[in-house]
């Protein structure tokens, strides 16, 4: 049985991790509707992403379950700060745009 404080530090990469995949996923999103070759980002921004989560899920838990799901709650906690720290993106603008275009 673990100590809750030799678990604390899942949580904490938990959250790490969860910031750079959210946050990488953000930068990717923002980069690839300005890129002349937004397939090829969308998808190299994925597998770094998901490869570095993997990893650090891996590396975190050592085997134990209970570390695992640490993690995992870390990682789900950072999805939430993440969604309420970005701001939602301006919906009028693209029909703005293709409003302008159309005239």
């Amino acid at each position: 049985m673990n100590n809750i404080l030799d678990l604390l530090p899942a949580l904490s990469t938990g959250i790490l991790l969860g910031a750079i995949f959210f946050g990488g996923l953000w930068w990717t999103v923002k980069r690839g509707l300005s890129s002349t070759q937004p397939a090829r980002l969308f998808l190299g921004s994925l597998l770094l992403r998901i490869g570095l989560t993997l990893a650090g899920f891996y590396l975190v838990s050592e085997g134990q379950w209970e570390k695992f799901v640490l993690c995992l709650l870390g990682f789900t906690l950072a999805r939430f700060i993440t969604t309420r720290l970005i701001p939602p993106a301006d919906q009028s603008a693209p029909l703005q745009q293709e409003a302008d275009h159309a005239s």
